[in-house]
């Protein structure tokens, strides 16, 4: 009988020992990102172990297995062996089940195996990359972590994506990023289950792809001065005699090593090889190919209007493109070949013989018609040779080629009226995909196209219009995210603004979109950064920031701040003064009121800490807020603010667009506060804006005037500058501190640059007087 008991009392040791062992998974715990379309949790856990096995069948499943067990290698400290027989129990196996769907696969983990069913290889890699994320994070560790536990939760998920095209493109022309970075960005892809990168190899600013009949188009094409210390805007134009140093190209042996690394990752890539504009390197390298056989330089930033194109009435330069596809198509097996088609000034062809010409032999009524005629012979010749052509929206002018797929990326009209046609559609609207605009305040944020696209955005976003008919659905392909390189020179910049807005974009293009939620990604995304954190990628955090808008009450000198966070029901906390956010922060719960100069900072808090960057504003409280401002000289219309914008306390970001910026264009800023009383004064401070990329410059010299009448003024202080190259945006206050008196008007005047070095007209935006 006691050996009977002691039997029962270590069977139920034994039982608790292992439910303290085994985690209890619930559907929180399912972490996958896209969003899986089907999950079913049953009882237990599969746990890898040194012993496990990977059951495969052919040179895929054994290089796709030998992927996520090298990570064990790493992680765990050992390798599951790789085999071909599948043992009793305690194995991963790969099962083809033809009646899948192409890239669709069933997971289904039990306690003593898992079995991955796909129709092909691609089904057997996303099944193991879902593996992968229902891994502890530290599976992407690069050196052993001891403490996890290699457990996944018993499951069934039933996968497939909703879109066949969930895409990403990489511009390589404004700046050449080198293979190593394009295959880690296979791997990033492969691992969100996107399966189109679109490589944009040519542009203006660069011509990035080998062409062996061409030489020159990387001899001269792929390279251009060295303008880096400039804003892109406002580089200087160059001439064809001056030698380019800054640039890069591929040969075609590493382009078609990305192409074959890619392919074992399910990714087709696609090539752009733009006309019959953006290709002003294409020119310079041989200048016979424009209207006029002009000599231009590649340019070395933006370039704008682009009327140096590809002359539509030259047989030669059809033959220069045909052989040029004809190099790149025996590089990119791909479907598509992408021929750009956008923002092409057509001025030169309104007066080039050649042009003219054609039109008139071919009954065309107008340049925009010969754009449709100069597309339709390219797509010609690309079906041809077992090729679909791709374009942006802008070869709709005209009349669009019978076969051509259009990427509507001048929001989604051109995608709506390509799929009336009956054309296919890849959705790639600027707002939401457009990867360069900011995805976080400007004020906190690297430099990037003046536009705004954050996180929860991206997440909103459907290829299918509402509007659309079923027939019209049926022709979107899918979407992807386009990031344009003016203003990203190193691979951890790409990366920055790729990561986490990639993760919100594959959710919207693979899981079904009565799966999507808000609130749910968000949870499941904090895994994710971390995996990213493994990774080593420079993600952004702009998602946990905390933004703030204003509210000025100048009746009664009173200021409203509210604060906000991109993710649902933020903890946001805040603190007053020079105290430090901790613990001790005070919960935000609605907006704050000042009525006197204060120090304000406040910052997402998760698990009771801090998370991101702390937001830091001081509401300054000065003698001139809330006076009556006369403008001597008008403002521009087009950015106004308000009466109160010079006087209320709120100051502007680098957002010039926010509506607190008062800007004039050439000419001076002159204007006088009135206090209705007299005030003793001893300092004030013109606050500015130099974004010289666009056009905005800071005042060349300040000068502060004071009177007690309104009509006799005297100069107390003057502040002189020269102009001097600003790459970046930057926001500076301009002190002008002189002798403490009394006066009732003060007279500031900010004198504009009037012209830029590269001969536009110069902005001026101020967003406050600050009076003390």
């Amino acid at each position: 009988m006691r050996i009977i008991k002691s039997y029962l009392i270590i069977g139920f040791l034994a039982l608790v020992t292992s439910s303290y062992a085994q985690k209890v998974f619930t559907e929180k715990d399912i972490r996958i990102i896209p969003k899986p379309t089907q999950t079913f949790i049953k009882t237990g856990v599969f746990e890898f172990t040194k012993n496990t096995k990977f059951v495969v069948n052919g040179d895929f499943q054994k290089e796709a297995a030998n992927a996520l067990a090298s990570k064990f290698e790493i992680a765990a400290g050992w390798k599951p062996e790789i085999t071909a027989k599948a043992p009793a129990s305690n194995f991963v196996q790969f099962k083809v089940d033809p009646n899948l769907k192409n890239e669709a696969y069933i997971l289904d983990v039990n306690p003593t195996n898992i079995v991955i069913s796909a129709k092909s290889n691609t089904g057997f890699m996303y099944g193991l990359e879902s593996i992968r994320q229902l891994l502890p994070e530290a599976i992407e560790s690069t050196y052993t972590v001891s403490s996890a536990k290699w457990q996944i939760p018993s499951l069934t998920i039933n996968d497939e994506p909703r879109f066949k095209w969930r895409g990403l493109m990489l511009d390589l022309s404004r700046h050449f990023f080198d293979k190593n970075y394009i295959l880690a960005t296979i791997d990033r892809l492969a691992m969100h289950k996107m399966n189109v990168l679109h490589l944009h190899l040519v542009d203006d600013q660069g011509w990035r792809i080998e062409i062996k009949k061409y030489p020159k188009l990387t001899e001269v094409g792929a390279w251009r001065v060295d303008q880096e210390n400039l804003s892109w805007n406002a580089r200087l134009p160059v001439t064809a005699d001056q030698k380019g140093t800054y640039g890069g190209f591929f040969t075609q042996e590493e382009l078609k090593e990305i192409v074959k690394y890619a392919a074992s990752k399910n990714i087709e890539v696609i090539p752009e090889i733009e006309m019959p504009a953006h290709v002003s390197s294409a020119i310079a390298s041989y200048p016979e190919l424009a209207c006029f056989d002009q000599r231009i330089g590649v340019p070395s930033g933006g370039l704008w209007p682009i009327t140096d194109i590809y002359c539509a009435g030259k047989e030669t330069t059809f033959e220069f493109l045909q052989n040029v596809l004809d190099e790149v198509m025996t590089i990119f097996p791909s479907k598509y070949i992408h021929i750009g088609g956008d923002e092409a000034t057509k001025t030169n062809w309104a007066k080039c013989p050649h042009c003219q010409k054609r039109i008139k032999d071919n009954n065309l009524k107008s340049v925009e018609e010969l754009q449709s005629y100069f597309v339709k012979r390219m797509e010609k010749y690309i079906n041809s040779k077992g090729k679909k052509v791709i374009g942006w929206d802008e070869i709709l002018e005209g009349g669009l080629a019978p076969d051509a797929t259009v990427m509507s990326w001048r929001g989604t009209k051109g995608g709506i009226e390509a799929a009336d046609q009956g054309h296919d559609v890849i959705m790639t609207p600027e707002s939401p995909c457009y990867f360069n605009f900011y995805q976080g305040p400007q004020n906190e944020e690297p430099l990037a196209f003046d536009a705004y696209n954050p996180l929860n955005e991206v997440y909103k976003f459907d290829p299918v219009v509402p509007t659309m008919s079923p027939q019209e659905a049926a022709h979107i392909l899918g979407g992807q995210a386009n990031l344009w390189a003016e203003h990203l020179a190193l691979p951890k910049d790409s990366e920055y603004m790729i990561f986490p807005r990639l993760a919100a974009l594959s959710e919207t293009l693979w899981s079904p979109k009565e799966k999507r939620n808000w609130d749910d990604f968000t949870t499941r995304l904090f895994s994710l950064l971390k995996r990213y954190d493994y990774l080593g990628i420079n993600y952004a955090k702009s998602a946990y920031l905390v933004t703030a808008s204003s509210t000025a009450d100048l009746a009664n000198k009173k200021i409203k701040v509210e604060l906000k966070n991109e993710f649902p029901n933020p903890d946001i906390r805040y603190v007053l003064g020079d105290k430090n956010i901790d613990h001790h922060a005070v919960k935000y719960t609605s907006p704050i009121e000042f009525t006197e100069t204060t120090i304000l900072k406040a910052s997402l808090f998760q698990d009771d800490k801090p998370v991101g960057k702390t937001f830091t504003d001081t509401i300054i409280f000065h003698k001139a807020v809330a006076s009556k401002v006369k403008y001597l000289t008008p403002f521009n219309q087009s950015y106004k603010g308000d009466a109160n914008t010079m006087v209320n306390t709120i100051r502007g970001s680098k957002n010039f667009h926010d509506g607190q910026w008062q800007a004039w264009l050439v000419n001076d800023m002159e204007l006088v506060i009135d206090f209705q009383k007299q005030e003793s004064v001893e300092q004030v401070l013109v606050g500015t804006l130099e974004s010289q990329g666009a056009g905005v410059n800071f005042p060349v010299e300040v000068k502060v005037l004071v009177s007690n009448d309104g009509i006799k003024y005297k100069q107390v202080g003057k502040i002189t500058r020269p102009y001097a190259v600003n790459p970046l945006p930057e926001l500076k206050d301009f002190k002008i501190s002189f002798q403490k008196q009394n006066a009732r008007f003060v007279k500031v005047i900010a004198g504009n640059l009037k012209k830029s070095p590269k001969g536009e007209s110069s902005w001026l935006f101020v967003d406050e007087i600050v009076v003390n």
